[in-house]
């Protein structure tokens, strides 16, 4: 009877050890609400999605999956992954499930296989904020065989208001809800462009709205985020193809900004509107060429420099085609000359020096073709 006693209460002991490990759900979204922001700032996937099915996939991070291979949303291996596995008893018995080294891994590969997969590619055409939409979806795709699948997921967004997060990215919470969201999320007032090239921000104090948020800068139109800002999210809002946004602004890797900066939204110019910019400390090409709106290729072939070139504080950074350094040593080279010969005309000096007539005629302001013994014919520009 005293061993049976003392079994009881061993048992009992087990079940209280194994309910306080448990967390609930509430704690789970306090977890991992930071990571979904990030991520759909990142790869445009809603916060509010991604965290009704880390509940549901996961069971509160509670599920056999989470604690041996940090997947919380049950993806399977499928023939593109290279990475650690587990085998796990779903659908099927033993089947084979993607393992993580922690939380943040999955997260972001929950965002990359829905990113990067045809079959959902429809899900980006819709708006963030629109979670009914990306449920049905998600089921339509194909990524679970639940039928009530949408319906679960919308369920838990409403009933823990995780729509809030989704909105704290997208700058949409209402002003009683502001204290809630994240630092760095608001959008600040855009900044215009002073006489010296130097930021400065509005002085007025007009609401905060989409309009001013838009600016211009050297007629071109663009917008101010801040440090934190996803390029898919802006790509998405104002209606324009990711890689076209990468191309307007020369930035060569996808992601989120680095800092508070404009983001144009056609293509940049070719040339400033001033005829040049001094390098302040700290400025790089980049920040230069955003800050008047002058396509990279040109502010480099303007001042003979190479992409990743160090800028010294103070120094001119030309802006416009002119006589600048590199440009001066062009000018300052005599032309090449070519001394007629018998019976030479123009056509033979062309293919000689490699340019065309119309070359020779322009360079030396030739007016008839005929050339004369000895006269001096210029051949190089």
């Amino acid at each position: 009877m005293k061993n049976k006693i003392i079994i009881t209460f061993f048992f009992i002991g087990i079940c209280f050890a194994v309910s306080a490990q448990r967390i609930s759900v509430e704690e789970y979204i306090e977890q991992f609400k930071g990571i979904a922001m990030d991520e759909m700032k990142r790869s445009g996937v809603p916060a509010s999605i991604t965290l009704a099915q880390g509940i549901l996939e996961s069971e509160s991070g509670n599920s056999e999956l989470v604690k041996k291979s940090n997947n919380h949303f049950g993806i399977k291996c499928k023939s593109s992954w290279a990475g650690e596995s587990v085998s796990h008893d779903d659908d099927a018995t033993g089947e084979c499930f993607r393992a993580y080294t922690n939380a943040d891994e999955s997260y972001r590969d929950h965002s990359d296989f829905l990113r990067m997969n045809k079959r959902y590619s429809a899900l980006f055409g819709l708006d963030q904020d629109d979670y009914a939409g990306w449920a049905k979806g998600l089921k339509k795709a194909g990524y679970a065989t639940n039928p009530r699948y949408p319906d679960l997921l919308v369920k838990y967004i409403e009933q823990y208001n995780l729509q809030q997060y989704s909105l704290a990215v997208l700058n949409k919470l209402p002003d009683m809800d502001l204290v809630k969201q994240e630092p760095g999320l608001d959008i600040d007032l855009p900044m215009e462009i002073t006489n010296d090239g130097k930021l400065a921000e509005q002085t007025d104090n007009t609401t905060q709205s989409e309009s001013s948020r838009l600016s211009s800068i050297n007629k071109i139109k663009c917008v101010f985020v801040n440090k934190g800002t996803s390029l898919l999210v802006v790509a998405n809002k104002y209606n324009i193809n990711l890689n076209k946004l990468m191309e307007f602004n020369d930035l060569t890797e996808d992601g989120i900004v680095e800092k508070d900066q404009y983001l144009f939204l056609h293509k940049k110019s070719k040339i400033g509107e001033i005829e040049f910019h001094i390098v302040q400390p700290g400025e790089s090409l980049f920040d230069i060429a955003q800050k008047h709106g002058i396509q990279m290729k040109y502010l480099l072939e303007y001042n003979g420099l190479q992409g990743g070139s160090k800028l010294k504080p103070n120094s001119k950074l030309f802006l416009q085609p002119g006589l600048n350094l590199a440009t001066q040593k062009i000018m300052d080279k005599k032309p090449t000359v070519h001394y007629v010969s018998p019976k030479e005309g123009l056509y033979g000096i062309a293919r000689l020096y490699k340019v065309t007539v119309e070359q020779l005629r322009e360079w030396n302001q030739l007016v008839t073709d005929e050339l004369k013994i000895g006269q001096e014919i210029i051949v190089t520009k």
